[in-house]
């Protein structure tokens, strides 16, 4: 009985020694696993917190990338990038994209040279350069920022709006038989 205890006491003593091995064992296993969850000894990552994937810096993409997830940029696209849903590009500071670039929200920290679509926002923090064209709902430009090119912001305006203003004037005109129409003023 007393045997089994010191094999126990060596078991729960030995894993520290035995953690610097590549293989691990179920003692060192069940040990570490509590201080590797510990927020204390995770660094902080460079990225964003949501982002899901990440084009490092180093790595040169040419083509199409499209996706679902969050993504940040830190190296080079060239050609078209398209995120779907609910994602968020974030090209960071070391970031160069050369596409045109389609997301819910995109975070400019680096350059995109390229048209830009952003369906919710678009934001240039003081680091960040675009150049062509920028289409979103709502824009944030932090000082020092570089934007060249042409921007639409706000919401669109509807398609049918339109359709109905240049129909209702289209058939006024068309019916104006009489020099004063309803709704017209005589002067």
């Amino acid at each position: 009985m007393w045997k089994k205890e010191d094999a126990k006491s060596q078991g729960v003593s030995a894993p520290p020694m035995s953690s610097v091995s590549s293989v691990p064992t179920p003692a060192t296993t069940s040990s570490s696993a509590p201080a590797a969850s510990s927020p204390s000894t995770i660094p902080p990552l460079p990225i964003s917190p949501r982002a899901a994937a990440c084009i490092s810096q180093g790595i040169k993409i040419k083509g199409e990338v499209t996706g679902s997830e969050d993504l940040f940029v830190d190296g080079v696209v060239e050609g078209k990038l398209n995120l779907t849903a609910n994602s968020c590009l974030t090209v960071g500071p070391n970031g160069s994209v050369k596409a045109d670039v389609v997301a819910r929200e995109v975070v400019v920290r680096g350059k995109i040279e390229g048209k830009v679509t952003g369906r919710d926002r678009v934001q240039l923090w003081s680091t960040g350069q675009v150049t062509g064209e920028v289409q979103t709902e709502r824009l944030a430009i932090e000082d020092g920022a570089l934007l060249r090119g042409k921007v639409e912001a706000g919401k669109p305006q509807t398609k049918t709006a339109e359709t109905k203003a240049a129909v209702a004037t289209s058939s006024s005109k068309s019916t104006d038989s009489s020099p004063l129409s309803s709704g017209t003023a005589a002067d």
